[in-house]
């Protein structure tokens, strides 16, 4: 963008920020504050009773998330889009390197028929798919729970173990360690195999990496954003194939440069 074009652009922004501050004034000169209010009342982070959760700097936790009450998660641990963690009568206890994938459910018992305590507690390097529910269970450390599944009060996952895919697991079951379980309800499918135990581990790390991206990305500021969408706008419609036959180069600006771990889209033929 030259010279003239940020020009433009900062002008266009002050105008808009005069704008809002003309609208506050007004509001406050007819006595109506509800200006100040938010749009959404969504909180990612909120307590409950006395209870705050406890979130690892390095972990990444989605801006439309909710963690709630007495939850704990530990370094590199990603909370994705729409997740919601609720620890109010109970504890949920994630480790390090675990994600919680979009629109997951986590919540917790406060005790079952028998009187026991249920938390839920995810170990390490846990991947749990999208829209899963969990509710006071134990997932040990590199298990696996797939999309949609549902794990029910008193479940326990041991490590290197699988949930499929839209299992819905009972109370009180065990899955053992190296199983994949599956179905409505829940049983012994087969063994997994060695390539999927380190499949396992490889999602672990995967989501991580992406989480940095997702990260940095919701850590802009506003004006930064705005920047970026004019420049995607004016370098959309070059046309590379004119441009050689004019002997045009044209550089990729510095701020459109994808990260090392992020591939980037193939043109379609």
């Amino acid at each position: 963008m030259g010279t003239l074009g940020r020009a433009i652009y900062s002008v266009g922004f002050w105008i808009r920020e005069t704008g809002q501050a003309l609208d506050r004034l007004g509001c406050r000169l007819q006595g109506n504050y509800y200006f100040q209010e938010q749009l959404s009342r969504h909180r990612t982070l909120m307590n409950v009773y006395d209870k705050a959760p406890v979130v690892d700097k390095d972990v990444f936790v989605a801006p439309s998330a909710s963690i709630i009450g007495d939850v704990q998660l530990g370094p590199g641990s990603s909370i994705w889009y729409g997740c919601v963690l609720r620890g109010d009568v109970n504890s949920i206890s994630i480790g390090s390197g675990t994600n919680i994938q979009d629109n997951s459910l986590v919540h917790v018992a406060k005790s079952n028929l028998s009187g026991k305590v249920l938390p839920t507690i995810i170990g390490d390097n846990v991947t749990i798919g999208h829209s899963a529910i969990l509710h006071g269970c134990t997932v040990d450390d590199e298990a696996f729970v797939g999309m949609g599944a549902t794990l029910l009060d008193g479940v326990v996952v041991e490590k290197h173990a699988m949930v499929a895919a839209g299992a819905i697991v009972q109370q009180n079951t065990k899955i053992p360690a190296g199983e994949v379980w599956g179905g409505n309800p829940a049983r012994f499918l087969r063994k997994l195999t060695d390539e999927e135990i380190a499949f396992i581990s490889k999602s672990a790390s995967n989501y991580y990496n992406l989480a940095q991206v997702h990260a940095a990305e919701n850590a802009k500021p506003f004006d930064e954003i705005e920047f970026e969408k004019v420049l995607r706008k004016k370098y959309a419609k070059r046309d590379e194939e004119y441009d050689s036959m004019l002997g045009v180069v044209r550089e990729t600006p510095p701020e459109l440069i994808l990260p090392d771990n992020v591939k980037a889209p193939q043109p379609q033929k």
